[in-house]
């Protein structure tokens, strides 16, 4: 069963993203990633992407979820997929569960849960430690967090509504999260 992890920017996310990947044989799809690996193949779809990349522009929704069907399909019916960064909004959530449908595949949820506190103490710490640029700037963070509340909060709603998700305490260190996803995942 393929996974969707949620979390808020800071919440740890891609380091737990690559911990399963490499335990449980997972393949990440990143949206970021695929957008640039998809616009560095030369393809239409990737000539299309480039040049809304290279405008700075954000790719339009449909593109987006073609970026994602593609990939899906490019997997072996029996590779395990982890989704990090899709669905982000309603719009998303509505087209990716339409194409996971078509397709035949099924997946369950975790959000990996984090006060905005802490999600800003964690990322003033990356930005420090690791010299990230996106995360220096105190007033994008926030804007990422914002975008996180009022986009992606009620995808996580709905997915929970529909009991397909599980949260998970996101606020221990980076091995005792890891073990609370590895027991969900049993």
């Amino acid at each position: 069963m393929d996974l969707v992890l949620f979390g808020i920017q800071g919440s740890g996310k891609g380091t737990q993203a690559r911990k399963l990947a490499e335990e449980f044989n997972y393949y990440i799809f990143e949206a970021g990633g695929e957008l640039r690996k998809i616009a560095a193949s030369g393809s239409d779809l990737g000539n299309t992407v480039k040049s809304y990349i290279d405008e700075g522009h954000l790719v339009p929704h449909e593109i987006i979820m073609q970026v994602v069907k593609e990939a899906i399909l490019a997997q072996p019916k029996d590779q395990k997929i982890l989704f990090d960064g899709i669905p982000r909004d309603e719009e998303q959530m509505q087209s990716f569960n339409i194409i996971i449908q078509e397709v035949g595949r099924d997946f369950s949820c975790v959000n990996i849960l984090l006060s905005e506190e802490d999600a800003i103490e964690r990322i003033r710490g990356r930005a420090e430690k690791e010299g990230r640029a996106d995360d220096a700037d105190e007033e994008k963070v926030q804007r990422r967090i914002d975008l996180f509340k009022e986009k992606t909060m009620p995808v996580i709603r709905k997915y929970s509504d529909e009991e397909k998700i599980v949260q998970i305490d996101g606020s221990g260190t980076i091995d005792e999260v890891y073990e609370l996803l590895r027991g969900v995942l049993k």
